[in-house]
């Protein structure tokens, strides 16, 4: 039995992009922790009614809602359904995002616009939907998922590490302006991860073998590695943590 402070028991957790990769670990763990889950997604179904499935042998209540975060409505209506289903919502991990990239000028209006609006503004949306109902409850927790790329910057994604480093700065805000009515924001930065989402670059090894000497613990992240401390900071143990960077990067970039 996990101590009592981490178990999140009958809290009602909501996870952007929850169907695979990261949030499909924090879909599981969560689940484990006792909580009852809303898994969103925007385009496998298939997989989101299997990270439910699996929520559901563990005892929890899920289910899976199809938005895409990057639109207003959708995201109001996610909170909405999820709002109306269980009466609250404890835990919001915002982790929908893309990870495209170029030279700087190769990358289209198109490709910006679209790395913007799934990463930074998926996260303002149902942020902003999902606030008023922890308000009204005067608890509540937000991670946002960002990337050690928004720290550090990174070549030939700099769409991508704009979206992130803009997320750590919406954190860092919000984190002040949410402390009086008990809601914590933090954000979790992680480095290379074995994901779907970086499947082309691994499948290199020698790339792989290059990256894996980047980092100082010598391989890249699981995305159990990701989840987990993704749950300390939805749990009690971190009540007196708001406005951080989570660095998860086995060491590769080193931030006070």
């Amino acid at each position: 039995m996990a101590n009592e402070s981490l178990q999140l028991r009958d809290r009602v957790a909501i996870v952007t992009g929850g169907s695979r990769g990261i949030g499909r670990a924090v879909v599981d763990r969560l689940a484990e922790m006792g909580a009852h889950i809303v898994v969103n997604y925007l385009r496998d179904a298939a997989a989101a009614d299997a990270a439910v499935a699996s929520a559901c042998s563990r005892g929890v209540e899920a289910l899976a809602v199809h938005a895409d975060v990057s639109k207003l409505e959708d995201a109001d209506r996610l909170i909405n359904e999820t709002a109306q289903r269980f009466k609250r919502i404890d835990i919001l991990v915002c982790n929908a995002g893309i990870w495209e990239g170029a030279a700087v000028e190769e990358i289209s209006e198109e490709l910006w616009d679209r790395t913007m609006d799934i990463n930074l503004k998926g996260t303002w949306t149902v942020c902003r939907a999902a606030i008023p109902v922890m308000k009204r409850q005067r608890s509540g927790r937000i991670v946002i998922v960002s990337s050690t790329a928004g720290q550090r910057g990174e070549a030939n994604v700099s769409n991508y590490a704009a979206s992130k480093g803009a997320q750590i700065s919406f954190t860092k805000s919000l984190a002040p302006e949410l402390a009086s009515f008990g809601i914590n924001v933090n954000a979790v930065a992680p480095g290379w991860v074995d994901t779907e989402l970086n499947g082309a670059v691994f499948a290199d090894h020698d790339r792989l073998d290059a990256i894996n000497r980047t980092i100082p613990l010598g391989r890249v992240a699981t995305v159990d590695e990701i989840a987990c401390p993704i749950i300390f900071l939805c749990s009690d143990w971190a009540r007196h943590i708001t406005g951080e960077i989570l660095n998860v990067n086995g060491g590769s970039v080193l931030c006070g």
